[in-house]
């Protein structure tokens, strides 16, 4: 083959893994349209919301990359700046922490990329566009409203546990709670077993942020079961045998419920405890087959997935994002959409989660 023949050859060559590149490179430009960041890969809920965004994009000509913080919001602020530098024009972000995201948030706005507060709010910042969340109030009265449907009598002891105060859910569902609960403690359905700020609190219908902070300082596991088993040993160890019996407890979420359960089952003086959860994670479904944990608020986030795509699907398309509320961050009031929440306990657990495809029979035992 001559030289010019071999020039012409290898210049062929090239364009074609030219146009394939291009081909292979997102929106034909290399570009992404939706960047995702996510909190940690160490729970299982957010592994399995990176395959339910990856699946609501398909079928769409848009494209998107997900990213996960690992539990760091200087890590967090890097993802958000590496999504930034690939083009993308909605930033779908689950804060680590509510407060620390507001910097990385306020460089996307700077961007003119449209954020997405997804599951928990960023707050203090005016960079956020839309709040995408399960009605994290409702969630709470859910809770409660399950321990006094089944209190035994008056004077019950009643645990309190809360989330972790970095994260601004975990205020909405003790207010949720609270809403509930507190004029059965004031009647004396309920005693307050565990936290010397609620009981001093306990006359109180509504509560001050500074005042739930209180609270949830004497309370809090941080969304963690060993923090949660930890103070569960505590409380129970302190306390006196009329804080004992038949107990209710205000558990934030499944894996803190089934430690705290766990606790509780393990104390010959508890008699019965009534035990509320939170997100129908797998283990917590067994326990609650099993009469380990009386219920949890299902939040089906393939609900929450879907409008939070549907909604940057609107942003990409030029359209104005369908709202049905709005939450103060602190520094605005955040346009948002709120996803329905359902209570599961032994009762409805087959219909709401097996019939309903969100989880396969073969998963439990016991059914």
């Amino acid at each position: 083959m001559g030289k010019g023949l071999k020039r012409i050859s290898l210049l062929l060559v090239v364009m074609i893994l030219a146009v394939a590149v291009a081909a292979c490179g997102k929106n034909g430009n290399g570009k992404v349209s939706v960047g995702i960041v996510l909190p940690t890969k160490d729970e299982s809920r957010w592994v399995q919301d990176e395959q339910r965004f990856k699946d609501a994009l398909d079928g769409t000509k848009y494209t998107t990359e997900i990213l996960f913080s690992q539990g760091s919001s200087a890590k967090e602020k890097e993802n958000v700046e590496t999504l930034i530098n690939k083009g993308i024009q909605v930033l779908i972000i689950c804060p680590q922490d509510g407060d620390a995201a507001a910097a990385a948030v306020e460089s996307a706005k700077k961007a003119g990329v449209k954020v997405i507060s997804y599951d928990r709010l960023i707050t203090n910042t005016d960079a956020v566009d839309y709040y995408v969340t399960f009605d994290s109030v409702a969630v709470g009265k859910a809770q409660a409203q399950y321990l006094v449907d089944n209190a035994k009598g008056s004077g019950e002891p009643l645990y309190l546990y809360a989330g972790s105060a970095s994260d601004n859910n975990a205020f909405l569902f003790f207010q949720g709670s609270w809403s509930v609960l507190q004029p059965k403690i004031a009647d004396g359905t309920f005693k307050i077993a565990n936290s010397s700020e609620a009981a001093a609190l306990q006359d109180k219908a509504e509560l001050s942020r500074a005042e739930m902070s209180k609270i949830i300082g004497q309370v809090t596991t941080n969304w963690d079961a060993n923090e949660a088993k930890n103070k569960a040993q505590t409380h129970l160890t302190a306390a006196a045998a009329d804080m004992k019996g038949d107990v209710a407890i205000l558990a934030p979420n499944d894996d803190t419920a089934r430690s705290i359960a766990d606790v509780f089952a393990s104390d010959k003086a508890v008699t019965s405890f009534v035990v509320t959860g939170q997100d129908a994670v797998k283990a917590s479904i067994q326990y609650v087959i099993d009469g380990k944990q009386s219920m949890t608020v299902f939040k089906d986030v393939r609900s929450l997935v879907k409008d939070a795509m549907g909604m940057a699907v609107s942003i990409l398309d030029g359209g104005t994002p369908e709202t049905t509320g709005s939450y103060n961050n602190g520094k605005i009031d955040v346009k948002a959409k709120q996803t329905e929440v359902i209570v599961v306990d032994k009762s409805n657990a087959k219909e709401k989660l097996i019939d309903s495809g969100y989880y396969e029979a073969g998963d439990f035992t016991g059914l």
